[in-house]
């Protein structure tokens, strides 16, 4: 028996949509069946084929409306059972094929608006909480390792109901991403960068066993998301719609660990102010060098919840010092102090005036050496601040004393956090556990200056003779540009409209 896509059959999201409301409506999704002479029943394209399950036992046959045979029974995904004749016809004409796994695929997308639909929340800093409030609707999708990927749906956001044995809840078999779209005064919205988004989510799953995917595909599943959603996306700057991607590995009850044989993918949507609602007013960060939240070898350079849950002690006793974040230093018995590696949430730069008679202007961030995630804002910083032009642009391990030796000098002139949640977040002050604090200059009148300047201008390569100094101000001012479509990036080839 040979199994191809049923989308191919319906044709259009609106027949498939249709199709789902029926008795066969979950099978309608996954597959239809070739007639054993060869024949297609409704469509020409090359199909995708599967092999039934030999014995049958949770399926009888049917004909629908379409003149195909459709499972009957939801709770078994293994195949169709066939009246005697044409199950031995079949036999003798394909004896045995093997499974060829599905992938997401956008045109498979199937969509059920939800009938509540919620009140926008007021775009206010001070009460829009990061992550508190979510849209009306979610992309989902199920891999099994027999049959790879359900057909993607977009539903009413729901609960979802887990095993208590599911590999997720015990060995935090899991990974994310975040990312962001921003809706500009032309009304149009822009994902800022997704394609870098989805090379990390892609990554960040093959390192934990977890199934990959089309990462087009999966892309133009959220971007109609996106679409349906559009009115949640704020148009204020300084606001935008926070995306989340979670895959997940979930299996029949089971407590041993092994590699993924059931997942599933969930994308929620989540309309946000500035994460720090002090916007561009600096924080501190807690210098951390007992705990660490990454080491040679490990999982640093992946965004897996892993990474987050033992930066949450160490956050507590940060707080308690009056800081907001911690900055990681792993010790490695260097006389030269522990290496600089990044923030719980943020990746961290630092603007060094060398030492010399030309008195160099350096901004400094630790490389991706696989214990840093490698931010996509973080890259965006990176490539703004080379083109600026009057500065150089490193990315090298950095000790902690070298950092000291700076600020004691004079010399450590900028401190700055970024993060698709942060963007860019100044800092004012690193505290160590003894309270003792290195300052970190501030210049909030620079800052504003460049947050005031006019659209296009913050990025442009050479400051003006008597422009301040800041360089968080000014990439602020020139990501901000960007992402509400002020202008046109040369920089960034992979902003995307939705």
């Amino acid at each position: 028996m040979l199994i191809c896509s049923a989308k191919r059959l319906l044709g259009s999201r609106s027949s498939l949509a249709k199709y789902r409301n029926g008795a066969h409506s979950k099978f309608a999704r996954h597959s239809a069946v070739l007639y054993p002479d060869g024949r297609s029943p409704a469509f020409k394209e090359e199909c995708r084929f599967a092999a039934l399950d030999d014995a049958g036992s949770n399926f009888s046959s049917g004909i629908s409306k379409w003149g195909i045979l459709w499972k009957h029974r939801m709770h078994s995904t293994t195949g169709i059972r066939l009246e005697e004749p044409l199950q031995k016809s079949m036999t003798e004409i394909v004896p045995r094929l093997a499974l060829v796994p599905s992938d997401i695929r956008y045109e498979d997308l199937v969509i059920t608006r939800s009938e509540h639909i919620q009140v926008k929340p007021k775009l206010d800093a001070t009460t829009l909480r990061f992550g508190a409030v979510y849209s009306d609707h979610m992309l989902q999708a199920s891999w099994r390792e027999e049959l790879g990927w359900t057909a993607p749906s977009i539903d009413p956001l729901s609960s979802v109901s887990l095993h208590p044995c599911a590999q997720v809840l015990h060995y935090a078999v899991q990974c994310f991403e975040g990312m962001k779209c921003y809706k500009g005064k032309d009304g149009r919205l822009r994902l800022f960068r997704p394609d870098m988004n989805m090379d990390r989510f892609a990554h960040s799953a093959d390192r934990l066993t977890l199934p990959q995917f089309d990462k087009v595909e999966l892309l133009e599943c959220i971007k109609e998301l996106l679409r349906i959603e559009r009115d949640w996306v704020p148009d204020e700057e300084g606001f935008s719609i926070y995306i989340r991607p979670l895959l997940i590995f979930v299996t029949h009850p089971f407590l041993g660990v092994c590699p993924t044989r059931e997942a599933m993918l969930f994308v929620i949507l989540s309309p946000v102010g500035p994460y720090f609602p002090s916007g561009l007013k600096p924080i501190k960060l807690y210098v951390e060098t007992q705990n660490g939240r990454a080491f040679p070898g490990g999982v640093g350079d992946t965004k897996i919840g892993g990474n987050y849950a033992p930066t949450l002690l160490p956050q507590l006793n940060g707080t308690q010092l009056g800081c907001s974040q911690v900055l990681f230093v792993l010790q490695d018995g260097n006389p030269g102090g522990g290496l600089v590696g990044e923030s719980s949430s943020m990746n961290v730069f630092f603007l060094i005036q060398q030492d010399g008679e030309n008195r160099e202007l350096e901004l400094v961030t630790p490389p991706l050496d696989g214990l840093i995630l490698p931010g996509i804002t973080r890259d965006s910083v990176l490539t703004l601040a080379r083109g600026f032009g009057n500065m150089k642009v490193s990315e090298r391990p950095l000790r902690f004393n070298e950092l000291e030796g700076a600020a004691e000098n004079g010399r450590l002139l900028e401190v700055f956090g970024t993060g698709t949640a942060c963007m860019v977040q100044p800092v004012m002050g690193l505290v160590m556990k003894d309270q003792t604090e290195i300052v970190v200059p501030f210049n909030n009148e620079a800052a504003e200056y460049w947050l005031a300047k006019p659209p296009g201008t913050a990025g442009l390569p050479h400051s003006s003779a008597g422009e301040p100094l800041s360089v968080c101000g000014r990439l602020t001012r020139a990501l901000l540009d960007v992402q509400h479509g002020h202008v046109d990036s040369k920089c960034f080839d992979s902003t995307q409209a939705v």
